[in-house]
């Protein structure tokens, strides 16, 4: 993976950028994914909504009730993957949005957790998480038995079936992204507030761990404070997970360059604008965004 050195937080931001609220008056926001069209899509889990906003109209419901989704993202094809909490499946809809088509739904015969965050390779292939959160929350989901004794990380395969499952020992597992070369996987692991490492040569699982990339994403002894969830790369390999006080970012090595502070404690994160260098953040109740001088990985429904 070749990527170029970074120094510091302060180069990754613009000097004069600010932190600008652009939504407000949700309850508890997740799964920002930019559109082609100028807008952005996020999950507003407990008010179970999916929504929509764009410069010229601001914000908008777009579909209710929404499976109380959480991650998203679009496929090589540009339509929606959802993660949905309620149905515990993987859905896939046209955008416009059209019906709804499950893709991932069981793994060896019993129903999937409560899949929770995604990413879609260059190949196609589809890979998600699926902790217990919603079976065991009721304000992101629908409290019930949990089916998985493990919690995985899948693989749906380009050609789709049933997935793979990729990893099995991570406790909760949560947010997840590739290196830009899709060589390395990260899993976030919200239980034990570190992030894994895994490398990605055999795409059908098990994969090989990589090792421990960060630990200690927490601000309580125990590390139980719940903040590592969303976790995104930009073009040099960094990568930005959601940690107490805002974005905490990690250099391709595990090397900690600062916080990028946040007013609300963040769930998760994308780029979006026309250069990609606009990074917008959801946050409990709120979608802010913030200019960077650095681009986000692109997505291969962007490239």
């Amino acid at each position: 993976m070749t990527v170029r050195p970074t120094r510091g937080i302060d180069e990754l931001v613009e000097p004069t950028a600010e932190m600008e609220q652009i939504v407000t008056g949700c309850v508890f926001t997740e799964g920002p994914v930019w559109l082609p069209d100028g807008a952005l899509l996020f999950s507003d889990i407990t008010a179970d909504r999916l929504m929509r906003w764009s410069p010229d109209v601001g914000q908008s419901v777009v579909r209710s009730p929404n499976g109380k989704g959480n991650g998203m993202t679009l496929d090589n094809e540009g339509r929606l993957i959802v993660c949905e909490h309620a149905t515990s499946t993987v859905t896939r809809t046209a955008v416009p949005l059209g019906e709804r088509e499950v893709i991932a739904a069981h793994w060896s015969g019993a129903e999937l957790n409560s899949p929770n965050d995604v990413v879609v390779m260059r190949d196609g292939g589809i890979l998600f998480t699926d902790p217990s959160f919603g079976r065991t929350l009721p304000t992101v989901g629908v409290v019930r038995d949990v089916p998985q004794q493990h919690r995985g990380v899948y693989r749906i395969p380009p050609e789709g079936g049933e997935p793979q499952l990729l990893v099995a020992d991570v406790e909760q597992p949560n947010g997840l992204c590739l290196s830009p070369d899709q060589s390395v996987l990260y899993v976030g692991d919200t239980v034990r507030a570190h992030i894994r490492s895994f490398d990605m040569a055999n795409r059908s699982g098990p994969l090989r761990d990589a090792g421990l990339f960060a630990e200690g994403i927490s601000l309580t002894p125990a590390r139980d404070d719940a903040y590592v969830d969303g976790m995104k790369v930009d073009e040099l390999g960094n990568v930005y997970v959601t940690a107490p006080g805002g974005i905490w970012v990690y250099t391709p090595s595990g090397e900690r360059l600062g916080t990028i502070e946040v007013p609300e404690q963040a769930a998760n994160l994308n780029w979006g604008g026309d250069d990609w260098k606009t990074l917008y953040i959801t946050a409990l109740t709120s979608v802010y965004r913030i200019r960077t001088t650095v681009a986000g990985n692109r997505p291969a429904y962007m490239c």
